[in-house]
């Protein structure tokens, strides 16, 4: 299935999601926009593009707060959704089932459906209820995986290492982005 959710919320790393949106469409798989209001702020402090470039990137762009879109319901189908980044406030709401927004309305959507869920997730140091949300969120079938930067790569730019992060995340939905592997006899 050529769709993918992609939620970017408040967590410092706003790049993780614009650059998913970029290979998505080099790709040629569809994406689906939703984007937080506190990742609009954060956008602000970290990227020099605004909203309207970002929405751009999407090939369908969803209100937060419109909890009746396409991606709110099990019968619309994708390949699942990947936050990018993941702050903690919507791990822990995915985690205990709180669907007040769009954002985490998909995210539970894909839970049910036993599709993909993939989070981004940008929090340093972890205290035991982020470590119990991020279990919470594994055992109902979500992936957390924390854009932990590879070095085999050898990165020459934080765009390279952001690039390598959202590709890997991206194999998780058997997607074959063109990077860097590791092998033995590279």
């Amino acid at each position: 299935m050529d769709k993918i959710i992609v939620g970017i919320t408040g967590a410092t790393g706003i790049e993780y999601g614009i650059k998913a949106l970029s290979l998505l469409k080099e790709c040629g798989v569809e994406s689906h926009l939703v984007i937080s209001k506190s990742a609009e702020r954060v956008l602000e402090l970290e990227q020099n593009v605004g909203i309207e470039q970002i929405k751009r990137l999407a090939d369908n762009v969803y209100d937060a707060q419109d909890i009746g879109a396409a991606i709110a319901s099990g019968s619309y189908k994708t390949a699942g959704m990947l936050i990018a980044p993941c702050t903690v406030k919507t791990l822990s709401k995915i985690a205990t089932g709180v669907t007040s927004t769009l954002l985490t309305r998909a995210a539970d959507v894909c839970l049910k459906e036993r599709r993909r869920l993939v989070l981004m997730f940008r929090e340093t140091p972890l205290h035991l209820g982020h470590i119990r949300s991020m279990a919470a969120v594994t055992e109902m079938g979500g992936i957390v995986m924390p854009p932990v930067p590879s070095f085999y790569s050898r990165p020459r730019s934080v765009d390279d290492i952001v690039t390598h992060s959202v590709i890997r995340a991206l194999d998780l939905f058997g997607l074959d982005c063109d990077m860097p592997r590791w092998g033995l006899n590279e």
